[in-house]
């Protein structure tokens, strides 16, 4: 199928490594135009480098912190001013900590919600004059699929990622009308470092070994295994294309089916 992304142009956060790599490097085999961006400067290079020498298409990096404030407007400026325009935004920030309720005080809490609510926020405020001007515009923010299953000593992440949500869909309902499509994508358990360090900090709590926590948490996945990023990056691809142009507003989950509720 051809996903109609030939000369498109996108920005993707939190792209230097894990999944947002693998989305920004598929993009750019179906000749997406693409800026990545990451806190790291050579790190960000690096990647954009070797989006390059695979696919030939052109790639840029971008270094900033989107938890920060003044950041989005800089790096969504800064993107257009070398992709010539916008057509598709894909958000992602870091997850926060993981941890329960009471060890939080209201300063992580607050570092949270920049990194992984408000820098979606005000990247989408940013890009949408951009969007607007597209042919084909499309938002995807990247979640988890703990907004709909929430797991314990992930307080931070479950609360703060829910609202993430909630602002695509309601963007969805608002902007539709404009032809602006908002989706999200909430990736289950998948091979990136993310989640070795998620299982390391479980292994650490119940005094096992990271091996021991992958396996009791493959055993939950219905298809019994973990996910590789290429097969979250197949589906982000397929919802920010041309070739989903009646698919808005939806949360799609790629979890291997761990997700139990039927809505």
């Amino acid at each position: 199928m051809d996903l109609g992304l030939k000369n498109k142009r996108a920005f993707v956060a939190g792209s230097s490594r894990g999944l947002g790599y693998a989305t920004a490097l598929t993009l750019a085999r179906e000749g997406c135009q693409v800026v990545i961006n990451s806190r790291d400067a050579d790190k960000v290079a690096a990647a954009a480098e070797a989006i390059i020498r695979e696919t030939g298409t052109p790639a840029y990096g971008l270094a900033g912190d989107v938890s920060e404030a003044s950041a989005a407007e800089r790096l969504i400026k800064s993107a257009v001013k070398s992709l010539g325009g916008l057509d598709i935004l894909i958000t992602n920030a870091g997850g926060p900590p993981s941890g329960s309720f009471e060890i939080f005080d209201d300063e992580t809490w607050q570092k949270a919600v920049n990194t992984s609510f408000l820098s979606h926020v005000r990247l989408i405020r940013a890009a949408l004059p951009h969007l607007r001007k597209s042919l084909a515009p499309s938002v995807l923010t990247m979640t988890s699929y703990t907004v709909k299953q929430p797991l314990p000593n992930l307080v931070l992440s479950n609360s703060i990622r829910a609202a993430t949500v909630g602002l695509t869909k309601s963007l969805a309902l608002e902007l539709g009308r404009e032809n602006i499509r908002f989706n999200s994508i909430m990736p289950g358990w998948t091979q990136t470092e993310r989640v070795i360090e998620l299982m390391a900090a479980r292994a650490k709590n119940n005094n096992t070994t990271v091996e021991e926590e992958t396996a009791k948490q493959t055993a939950e996945i219905p298809l019994g295994r973990i996910g590789q990023p290429q097969e979250f990056a197949n589906a982000a691809a397929f919802l920010v294309s041309p070739a989903a142009s009646f698919i808005h507003g939806v949360m799609l989950a790629v979890d291997g089916g761990i997700i139990k509720a039927t809505l």
